[in-house]
C-alpha cells in the first residue's frame, strides 16, 4: 500500500507477470538496444535472456475522502478470448480474493472508472451468473469516456463481436443496460482535487486519473505508458496504439509535466513498484521507482 496526503493506493493484481516479446508490444525494436539500462530495467520490467517485456495486469485501489475507486477491471473470468490463450476461459484466478484480503467486497466499490475499453481493463466489469453477465461491482458507478464510448460502439455495431476480443458484448454493455455507466469527458471532477484527463492515443478516448494533494500530484496515466521502457525511449510505440503519433504526443507531454517535480506517474501495468517519478537527464529521462 502507498500513502499519498490523506489517500492509499493498493495494487489489486489479475495477472503477473504478463511477458509479451519485445517485437510484439514494440514492433521493430530489440532487446539489445535496452542494455545501457539494464540496471534500471532487469529484473522486473525486462527479460533480456528471452527478449520480453514484463508487464503486470492489475487494478489500482484508490480510498480517498470516504471514497473507494477501482481504476481498471483486468481481464475477468470466464471470459472467450481465443486469440489470446492466457485470457481464454480464465478461471479461479483469486482477484476478488486479493480484493477481499485489501478488506473489500465487490459491493463497497463506489466508482469504477475504466480508463479506455481494451479487453485488458474492462474484465472484472462483469461476472458470469446463471449464463448472463451482471454487473461485478453492483454499487457502483461506472465512469466511462464519452469518446471511448463512442469509438467502440461504432466498431461493435460495424462488426459485432469482432474487435477488441468481443469485450464490448460481454464488459461493457452490460454495464449500460443495468444504469451503473455514466459517460464522462476530460476535465470531469470525481471531487475536489480528483479530476479526469485525456490521454488520447493509445486509444481515441483513453482518460487519466490527476489527484492533487497540496503541491503534489499523482497521474493515474493507463497506457500512456505501457513499460519504463518508454522512459528512455519516448518514441516507442505499442502495437496496440490507435494513434501512434498522438500517443508519443501524450508521453512526451506526460514526462515534460512531471519531470523534476516530485509528482508520481503510475502506469496502468507498471510491475513490482507502485509509482515512478521522472528526473530529466541528458537530453531524455530517467526514471525513479517508488515502492
Amino acid at each position: 500500500m502507498m500513502n499519498f496526503g490523506t489517500a492509499t493506493i493498493e495494487t489489486i493484481s489479475d495477472l503477473d507477470p504478463f511477458a509479451l516479446p519485445i517485437d510484439l508490444l514494440f514492433p521493430d525494436r530489440a532487446v539489445e538496444s535496452l542494455e545501457p539500462h539494464r540496471q534500471a530495467l532487469a529484473p522486473h520490467h525486462v527479460d533480456f535472456d528471452n527478449g520480453q517485456i514484463l508487464l503486470g495486469v492489475h487494478s489500482h485501489l484508490l480510498r480517498i475522502g470516504g471514497r473507494t475507486i477501482l481504476i481498471d477491471t483486468c481481464i475477468g473470468e470466464h471470459k472467450p478470448r481465443p486469440r489470446r490463450p492466457d485470457w481464454h476461459q480464465r478461471a479461479s484466478t483469486r482477484y476478488l480474493e486479493r480484493l477481499a484480503r485489501a478488506g473489500l467486497r465487490p459491493e463497497d466499490i463506489d466508482i469504477v472508472m475504466c480508463t479506455h475499453l481494451h479487453t485488458d481493463h474492462v474484465g472484472w466489469n462483469t461476472k458470469l451468473v446463471d449464463g448472463r453477465w451482471v454487473p461485478t461491482f453492483p454499487n457502483a458507478r461506472y465512469l466511462i469516456g464519452r469518446t471511448e464510448f463512442a469509438h467502440w460502439q461504432a466498431e461493435e455495431e460495424a462488426s459485432p463481436g469482432v474487435h477488441n476480443h468481443g469485450c464490448f458484448s460481454d464488459s461493457v454493455m452490460p454495464v449500460i443496460e443495468a444504469g451503473l455507466a455514466e459517460l464522462v469527458n476530460d476535465g470531469f471532477e470525481i471531487a475536489t482535487g480528483l479530476s479526469l484527463m485525456a490521454l488520447p492515443g493509445h486509444t481515441p478516448g483513453q482518460l487519466g486519473l490527476c489527484m492533487c494533494h497540496g503541491s503534489r500530484k499523482a497521474f493515474f496515466c493507463a497506457d500512456a505508458v505501457h513499460s519504463p521502457v518508454q522512459v528512455f525511449h519516448p518514441d516507442w510505440v505499442s502495437r496496440f496504439c490507435s494513434d501512434p503519433a498522438t500517443a508519443i504526443t501524450t508521453r512526451q507531454d506526460l514526462f515534460d509535466r512531471v519531470a523534476g517535480t516530485g509528482d508520481l506517474l503510475i502506469p496502468a501495468h507498471l510491475r513490482h513498484f507502485s509509482a515512478m517519478r521522472i528526473e530529466a537527464m541528458n537530453a531524455g529521462y530517467v526514471p525513479g521507482f517508488v515502492q
